[in-house]
């Protein structure tokens, strides 16, 4: 492994990227165009949606959020299972719960604190978010480092040590371009700039390096090995799990959902009721035996629905049956079938793709 680059290292000029920045900024649905002061909730709206999400995906669902809930205060007053299904689809989510839960404390002080080291104190807020709305929202001056910062950063010092053990001398070496006049007086442009660099120049893969405005100065394009880094850990294989779910509709099209308990993987979100996720296959037998009603003529449906998770690959075997009519046991509820499907999350609309696919 290479010796690591001692800090601080020289960066790039920051003007050079904020001049780049002012003539190819993207047009996003959260950014400002006209030069005014951004919005914090709608900073900090768009910097949790981003989490571990596309912006490709995030656009029209950010839009589609501020409709329904236009600010903090309409956030913070709406139930949590309207928050959860408005983020169905969206994934990873604690998130929304996070949100509705930071959303009651600003109201509750009054609004935005205006410091990363503040806003860290606030539910869900972690170090990259809240220095993201700071720099942004406030014009603090610090740097958020989030991949597309690390990957710039890393290319720029050829450094070559794996993620994430590489992340602490990556944000220190980011924080470094604070010490830049130009950069220092635009916080929330310098920002943003890192991240359209990362997303439309920097990219994991064949990076365009004869449009970045800091091609002379990057180590990784001087070696020839921009590609290739930054170098990640071998990830572990994911074990499998496996579940059995159950679709229950009635002559009305409805379908029969249950809320899960509101905490834990999927807190609070509706789902087709069945098993528990365990590491054995269940045997049809032991799945029926977690109907959700007695009575119906179950049919298994073929094939399986697979999704993936942070921490773990799931298989699910889905069973399906009709009655005239239903009144659905305490704590479940039946919703017209294109309702629910809006308010599932992904892995339950993987059930409802397979009795589609395989009817």
């Amino acid at each position: 492994m290479p010796l690591p680059i001692p800090l601080p290292v020289p960066l790039p000029s920051g003007a050079e990227l904020l001049a780049w920045y002012d003539r190819h900024r993207r047009t996003l649905p959260f950014r400002r165009s006209d030069g005014g002061r951004p919005d914090p909730y709608r900073v900090w709206l768009s910097e949790v949606m981003l989490q571990q999400t596309t912006v490709a995906a995030v656009g029209p669902r950010f839009e589609r959020f501020l409709a329904r809930f236009p600010d903090i205060a309409a956030l913070a007053a709406a139930p949590e299972a309207a928050v959860m299904e408005e983020w169905a689809g969206l994934g990873y989510y604690a998130r929304a719960r996070n949100l509705h839960a930071c959303a009651k404390a600003v109201t509750a002080m009054g609004g935005f604190p205006r410091t990363a080291g503040a806003l860290r104190d606030l539910p869900g807020i972690g170090a990259y978010t809240a220095a993201a709305v700071a720099a942004i929202a406030f014009d603090e001056p610090v740097v958020p480092a989030d991949g597309n910062v690390e990957r710039v950063v890393a290319r720029l010092l050829a450094e070559e040590t794996p993620l994430p053990a590489a992340k602490p001398r990556l944000a220190a070496a980011a924080g470094g371009f604070m010490a830049d006049a130009a950069a220092r007086a635009r916080p929330g442009d310098f920002a943003q700039a890192l991240f359209d660099l990362g997303a439309t120049i920097c990219t994991p893969r064949t990076p365009a390096c004869a449009l970045c405005p800091w091609r002379g100065e990057c180590l990784a394009q001087r070696r020839g090995i921009q590609a290739e880094l930054p170098r990640k850990s071998p990830k572990r294989a994911r074990p499998l799990r496996h579940g059995a779910h159950f679709l229950l509709t009635d002559a009305e099209g409805r379908v029969l959902l249950r809320r899960r308990p509101p905490r834990g993987l999927l807190g609070g979100m509706l789902e087709l009721p069945g098993t528990e996720w365990r590491a054995a296959p269940w045997g049809e037998a032991e799945a029926l035996a977690h109907a959700p009603v007695p009575g119906p003529a179950w049919r298994r449906v073929p094939g399986v629905a697979r999704h993936g998770f942070t921490h773990f690959e799931l298989e699910m075997v889905l069973y399906a049956a009709a009655l005239p009519r239903l009144e659905p046991p305490e704590g479940m509820e039946m919703r017209p079938l294109a309702e629910a499907g809006a308010a599932l999350p992904t892995v339950m609309r993987r059930l409802l793709e397979l009795a589609a696919v395989r009817a």
